[in-house]
């Protein structure tokens, strides 16, 4: 069967504006209208162009330590010394666990006051607890449930139940790129992902450019760190021409449909172009001085955190560093060896990148987190035969999260917990206040922050979120 026509095919837009006396393209303008997609077309940099923020913030980019699993407050930074007394007890204190929990536990790590301050820090991070005079401690953190997954995406993009931009995609969105050659957005995790996968750097509504760049720091070699960096067929002009007509190609076509996930797809193609070059400086660790390399220390955690420090520098906003593959600190038994090795294997690190950041006058206006998914409990968790399984259940009712440099005010303790550490009592902070602060630091009001989607200005704080201004300088 053919059909005759008289005049060229339409397309689904132009059907939309003929149609039902246009009521169709009324629609679509209403989706459109806020489409920030558009608005990085005539921009130099398009999408990723730098922008400024609200107003002046102390912060111009982020590392984050994230502890996925799950550290435990009370033998970190949240010293209990009731949980000595009630040892082998019960405490009065009775909250729901996801698992069976028993008598009070008390931490098998001694704790010890640092700096001016005085703030206790557990053995775990003693040489993190050197810098104390310049991180304010949160001790006073709640989540919603005691579930991995969902507080994974809480922690990381705002909402635990629909996926949400992750926090680093709201950064970009935000502020842009101050280096188009490398990714404005790397996420780090040694061994593969986490759970949760690369949701927990996605950019959900956002355009695709501002999710997260996955890089599996277990590897030395740059054609292993990030995968198919160069190209094995064909020269770099042979690249920039074959780009070129794919621009041209992509241009011509987003005229006609104005396809947002064209801009990303573009925008990739000529970040990966670029990286061959500076990535490959940026990701070798051993361009680095000898003395720099034996201070993070010659450890994939060290490497990873070194690798940080150089992609900070040279422009990337936003950097998470992940433990390890899948749940590592989530130590429901044995949780002395386990969360010792755990420390040991990041402490060392971060206090050197907090050294570092300060020699080379980085830290004022880097935001250093430290933190995970929520804490642990004060009570021990029992094993299936109802014995201690020297281990602790997840915990959301009150943990601790740290922030440094970037205008937070440092030697600063904010909330706390109940004598055990099991729930937030005084100045509690939920994951949008959290949030709110970060944005805050990065020179943005959170409630203005938004971007339309479905018909609705959404952000990252959803409807809540305040400031903690007391830990701010």
């Amino acid at each position: 069967m053919s059909h005759d026509f008289e005049g060229p095919l339409f397309s689904r837009r132009a059907i939309l504006q003929r149609s039902a006396l246009g009521l169709g393209a009324l629609g679509l303008g209403g989706l459109l209208s806020d489409e920030k997609a558009f608005a990085g077309e005539a921009t130099p940099g398009g999408l990723l162009a730098a922008k400024p923020p609200h107003f002046p913030g102390k912060a111009k980019r982020v590392i984050h330590f994230f502890l996925n699993g799950g550290p435990s407050q009370v033998d970190t930074f949240d010293p209990k010394p009731a949980l000595a007394k009630y040892a082998g007890q019960p405490i009065p204190i009775n909250l729901t666990t996801e698992r069976k929990t028993g008598a009070a536990f008390p931490s098998p790590f001694k704790f010890k006051r640092y700096g001016e301050s005085g703030i206790e820090v557990s053995e775990l991070f003693a040489r993190t607890a050197e810098h104390i005079d310049d991180i304010a401690v949160i001790r006073s953190m709640v989540a919603q449930v005691p579930n991995h997954e969902p507080s994974l995406m809480l922690m990381n993009c705002g909402d635990s139940v629909l996926p949400r931009p992750s926090v680093g995609a709201w950064v970009l969105y935000g502020l842009g790129v101050e280096n188009q050659n490398l990714p404005g957005f790397v996420a780090m995790c040694p061994g593969g992902f986490p759970i949760k996968d690369a949701e927990n750097w996605n950019s959900g509504f956002l355009p695709g450019v501002y999710q997260g760049t996955f890089v599996d720091p277990k590897n030395r070699e740059i054609d292993k760190l990030i995968e198919n960096v160069r190209s094995p067929h064909a020269s770099r002009e042979s690249q920039r021409r074959q780009l070129d007509l794919l621009r041209t190609l992509d241009e011509e076509h987003r005229r006609e449909r104005r396809d947002p996930r064209l801009e990303a797809r573009i925008q990739s193609f000529e970040t990966a172009f670029r990286m061959q070059v500076e990535a490959a400086d940026a990701f070798d660790v051993d361009r680095e001085p000898q003395r720099i390399r034996e201070m993070y220390g010659d450890t994939v955690h060290g490497r990873q955190t070194l690798i940080a420090r150089r992609l900070l520098e040279r422009g990337v906003r936003y950097v998470q560093l992940w433990h390890g593959a899948g749940q590592p600190w989530d130590d429901h038994a044995a949780i002395e060896k386990n969360h010792r090795a755990h420390a040991a294997d990041i402490d060392g690190p971060i206090a050197a990148l907090l050294t570092d950041l300060k020699q080379r006058g980085l830290f004022e206006d880097t935001l250093v987190i430290w933190g995970g998914e929520f804490g642990r409990t004060p009570t021990v968790e029992l094993d299936g035969s109802g014995k201690a399984a020297l281990g602790r259940d997840h915990n959301h009712y009150g943990f601790t999260v740290w922030m440094a440099g970037g205008g937070v005010k440092g030697g600063t303790i904010h909330g706390a917990t109940d004598e055990f550490g099991f729930k937030a009592v005084e100045d509690v902070v939920d994951v949008h206040d959290l949030h709110a602060t970060i944005l805050h630091l990065l020179g943005f009001d959170h409630e203005r922050l938004t971007y339309r989607y479905a018909g609705r200005d959404f952000r990252l704080t959803d409807v809540a979120g305040r400031v903690i201004r007391p830990i701010l300088a």
